[in-house]
């Protein structure tokens, strides 16, 4: 302790030329630990705790508030995640929300700014950082980017990107000494990596999905504390206006965990972003609150339909099937439940030969198309899509097919919850 403390005492300086001496403080370890006076493995430590402010500011600020409106932030907070951004990855907020919309629009298309079904997972990997670069033009920023700040330091200060990566560079040299170098790197590397490479990458091309959107996106191994938890992707993709990506009991989001915080100390609120649904027991008629309600839930609808239709079917042409049918069907399951648009042609031969040898499993394939064209009704009034849930459960229940007559009964029990009901009106279209 002894020895610690007089390494900080004034020591004496060499003579100036004059012959007048000088004493300042001098710490042997200053340029070695800077301001912090951390070991390296606490440095280590305090990029990692620094690297997790900067994801929580894309999940909760960039992603779901910016981008999607699924929160609303307290000004303060929301200005300390643009200026902690533009230090950590320089990144601007109307480039990043732009090119994030302009994906969802364009997902797996040619026009998506990083598709890895387009470009390849590899490039995504690799290139993450550069594709954003290239996706971030003038016309991009002005068509996708409304509703962004443009206050004076949006226009004065975080216009200059490099500016704020070099306070970074400056402020990690002064608290951390020579390992604010890699403090640094680890915090210009994180979100290229995590963000532009595995959750635009790995988050469409490996994992599994919770709903067969008409897109390639995954949920990938849950790891929240590194991605916080945007590694639910196929969630929001099905779900892109919720504020929390997790659905299943095992999934766990931290960004939503960091927003109940917010919410608890005043600096976040949720508005109401999809309508509560509920089932009623006995429930036989279907009338428009059913529509207003099946509408809202109809990704969830389609992935009951995939286990509680598609499945047991399956399941039980396999024991029919013997040896080598069983092999056949093997993916069958997936290929009936998959959209039409994410089936290249070789996984096409294999759905037509099943659907061809398999009636029963036609019969359902085609009642699933059906009911995907019930959700496409919605465009053309509450009254259309009620005609049209109306006249798919009578088909089904006429079917013959008891998994089909049972899917059709739970339809029918659908209804919103008192509130949702109250606010609802016959004309609006759900």
């Amino acid at each position: 302790m002894a020895g610690s403390v007089r390494a900080w005492l004034p020591r004496r300086c060499p003579p100036h030329q004059n012959g007048s001496q000088d004493s300042h403080w001098v710490s042997p370890g200053m340029w070695e630990q800077g301001l912090s006076g951390l070991a390296w493995w606490q440095s280590l430590l305090a990029s990692l705790a620094l690297t997790h402010v900067t994801i929580v500011s894309v999940t909760v600020y960039l992603h779901r508030h910016s981008a999607h409106r699924a929160l609303e932030l307290h000004p303060a907070l929301a200005h300390f995640f643009r200026l902690w951004l533009w230090l950590s990855t320089g990144m601007n907020t109307r480039a990043w929300t732009a090119i994030h919309r302009k994906h969802h629009a364009f997902c797996e298309t040619p026009d998506d700014p990083h598709s890895p079904v387009v470009l390849g997972l590899r490039r995504v990997l690799r290139e993450g950082a550069e594709l954003y670069q290239q996706a971030d033009t003038a016309e991009t920023r002005e068509k996708y980017g409304k509703g962004t700040p443009e206050d004076w330091m949006e226009r004065t200060v975080y216009r200059h990107e490099q500016w704020g990566i070099v306070l970074m560079l400056a402020l990690d040299l002064l608290v951390f000494g020579i390992a604010g170098i890699a403090v640094w790197a680890i915090q210009m590397a994180w979100i290229p990596f995590f963000a532009a490479g595995i959750i635009n990458g790995v988050g469409h091309a490996i994992g599994y999905r919770n709903f067969e959107v008409p897109n390639a996106a995954t949920n990938i191994v849950p790891w929240g504390i590194l991605i916080g938890g945007e590694e639910l992707h196929n969630n929001h993709h099905t779900f892109p206006n919720s504020p929390k990506l997790s659905v299943k009991p095992w999934e766990f989001d931290l960004g939503w965990a960091w927003i109940c915080v917010f919410r608890a100390l005043g600096l976040a609120r949720i508005p109401l972003w999809r309508a509560s649904v509920t089932q009623v027991p006995g429930k036989q008629s279907i009338d428009l609150d059913t529509a207003w309600a099946a509408i809202s839930d109809r990704f969830a609808i389609m992935s009951r339909y995939a286990d509680r239709v598609i499945a047991p079917l399956v399941e039980q042409e396999r024991k029919r099937a013997g040896s080598a049918g069983a092999r056949m069907l093997a993916r069958a399951r997936k290929l009936l439940s998959r959209d039409q648009s994410l089936i290249d042609s070789r996984a096409r031969e294999q759905l037509n030969r099943i659907l061809h040898e398999h009636p029963r499993l036609a019969a359902i394939y085609e009642m699933r198309l059906e009911l995907q064209e019930v959700w496409q009704q919605r465009a053309r009034g509450a009254q259309h899509i009620l005609a049209a849930l109306h006249g798919w459960c009578e088909r089904a229940e006429q079917s013959g097919v008891d998994a089909l007559q049972e899917f059709a009964a739970h339809l029918r029990s659908y209804a919103l919850t008192h509130e949702h009901a109250l606010a609802t009106t016959p004309g609006n279209t759900p």
